[in-house]
């Protein structure tokens, strides 16, 4: 802005001057013009008055060095030039200057030579005797005066030129400097310019204006950091050019990367083929989502584009974990198949033998044994569908059955006591061990914990072997503790013997009629008391299963 109004200040001050360097010289100029028309009038009048007196004689002894004098005659003949000779000169009587002087008395003229840098100023008196007396004078020209003086102008515009120059700088500092100054923090405390006063409380109101919405923006921004911060699932704003504008942790975490890839292009984060296809489909305005493997899961990633006036000027990303969703659907579908399989084998075995007893291709002897294998077979079927009823009830979240406080040691010895025969068949000593100790629970599934365990226990041990349930309570924690001297299960099984039909020997499974839903039952029912399970165990040399509850406090 300085340079501008230097720039204008030094550029009218020169042009002021120039135009009045002009002027003056042109008005000077005329005003000299008129002067010597005036002088050479009166020398004309003063020369034709002595030509009416003395005639001719007039011009004997005349210093006429001065100006040029010429007589001409009533028919245009000149008689007389102090200048030129008087047989090489025409006629004047078409000579402006002479015809004027002929019809009114007087007459005056002004001609250029050839170089328009010269004019001679003609005027002429009629004497009495109808002859013409004319004297001219030569003048320079405006061209020439001013060509003459070009040197002195020179001099006086590179003076004016660097007077001005100063001048502006001066006054362009001076009027600026208000305005470098200005508080823009408090617009209405400077004392400026009165013509600035507007202007300022203009911008004090587009100020408090700015800043409610920066305290508005602000505000909201904490806001949906906050929200953004405690949430699970990641959350990603970008720009219509793809550039993260705004990240939460959790997409932080799911990407690998920190804070500052905000600014930053959201394929330097992570350059997937499915992630750019998104992206792209987003761009054209549409809804996009799929499911990916980032990190150590799978999430379904749905990008929204934000249209504003009919084109998109941003994107939402949202990154949702599924994997749990995912492996419960498998699990859906394992378990489905799974039921299936386990259903149809005792089926055929009961439809086969019903079948040969209908026909009568059954022996009245071997009748007793055909209708054992249906009976077994058929509770099978009970039990296995006794099973997928509890899961059921325990995935719906066992709602209807009441907490109450209960002695997790007598339940312990009820239970072992039911499974005394079992054991006692099996050539397997059961013994229970503890204290009482209370918790807070349901009593059906605390049952039915202790007696999956327990049965699996018996189950899978060898003749002669035993089963030890204990009870041991501290401050905070009750630890149930199933322990066997059984087959054991390999270390690759561990992990996985808690799912639906999952089976470490599925021939020796089948033998003891088992349904493969117990310790997935187990499972269900520790977490719905909100307890902790641990598993130890090595083949051949037995189990161990501690269930650890929260104890009930006093």
């Amino acid at each position: 802005m300085t340079k501008r109004i230097f720039r204008s200040i030094f550029l009218v001050s020169i042009s002021i001057f120039l135009i009045f360097v002009g002027s003056f010289t042109v008005v000077l100029y005329n005003n000299f013009s008129d002067v010597k028309l005036s002088q050479l009038k009166t020398q004309t009048n003063f020369v034709a008055q002595g030509v009416n007196h003395e005639g001719i004689n007039y011009f004997d002894g005349l210093d006429d060095s001065d100006y040029r004098i010429t007589w001409i005659d009533t028919d245009g003949t000149v008689l007389l030039d102090n200048e030129y000779d008087l047989t090489e000169m025409e006629n004047h009587l078409q000579r402006e200057e002479v015809k004027e002087a002929m019809s009114q008395g007087t007459g005056e003229s002004t001609r250029y030579s050839n170089t328009l840098l010269e004019r001679s100023i003609y005027y002429a008196q009629r004497l009495d005797d109808g002859t013409v007396i004319r004297l001219s004078e030569p003048q320079n020209t405006l061209l020439k005066l001013f060509l003459s003086m070009l040197w002195p102008i020179i001099i006086i515009c590179i003076v004016a030129a660097f007077l001005s120059l100063l001048l502006a700088l001066r006054l362009s500092k001076k009027i600026v400097k208000p305005l470098n100054e200005l508080n823009l923090d408090e617009p209405l405390s400077n004392d400026g310019y009165d013509e600035l006063s507007p202007l300022l409380r203009r911008i004090n109101i587009q100020q408090q204006q700015i800043k409610r919405q920066s305290d508005e923006l602000l505000q909201k921004q904490r806001e949906f950091e906050a929200v953004t911060t405690g949430m699970t699932e990641g959350i990603v704003l970008l720009s219509s050019k793809r550039v993260i504008l705004s990240i939460n942790p959790a997409a932080m975490k799911l990407f690998g990367t920190d804070s500052s890839c905000v600014g930053k292009f959201i394929l330097s984060v992570n350059r997937s083929p499915e992630l750019q296809e998104l992206l792209l489909k987003a761009s054209n305005g549409k809804y996009a989502e799929k499911v990916i493997e980032l990190a150590d899961g799978k999430y379904q990633i749905d990008v929204s584009p934000i249209v504003s006036k009919g084109k998109v000027s941003g994107m939402v990303m949202l990154l949702l974990d599924v994997t749990e969703k995912e492996k419960i659907e498998q699990m859906r579908r394992e378990f489905t198949a799974n039921v299936s399989h386990e259903l149809k084998t005792p089926l055929h075995t009961i439809s086969g033998c019903a079948e040969l007893m209908s026909n009568g291709m059954v022996k009245e002897k071997d009748m007793v044994n055909f209708s054992a294998q249906i009976y077994t077979e058929a509770q099978r079927m009970i039990r296995l569908v006794e099973d997928i009823i509890k899961l059921s009830h325990l995935d719906e979240g066992a709602n209807d059955m009441e907490r109450e406080e209960v002695n997790l040691y007598s339940l312990a010895k009820k239970t072992a006591e039911s499974l005394a025969p079992v054991a006692e068949a099996a050539d397997v000593k059961i013994t229970v061990t503890g204290e009482d100790s209370f918790i807070i629970g349901i009593p059906q599934l605390l049952q039915g914990i202790i007696y999956n365990l327990c049965d699996n226990a018996i189950k899978y041990n060898h003749k002669g072997g035993s089963v030890t349930v204990s009870v041991k309570k501290d401050v905070k924690t009750v630890r149930l503790t199933v322990s066997d001297t059984g087959i054991g299960i390999p270390a690759e099984h561990q992990d996985r013997i808690f799912e639906r039909f999952y089976r470490v020997d599925k021939s020796h499974s089948k033998e003891i009629g088992g349904t493969g839903l117990g310790l997935s039952i187990v499972k269900h029912a520790v977490k719905l008391h909100d307890a902790n399970i641990e598993l130890q165990s090595e083949p051949g040399l037995g189990t161990n299963i501690t269930v650890s509850f929260k104890a009930k406090s006093n």
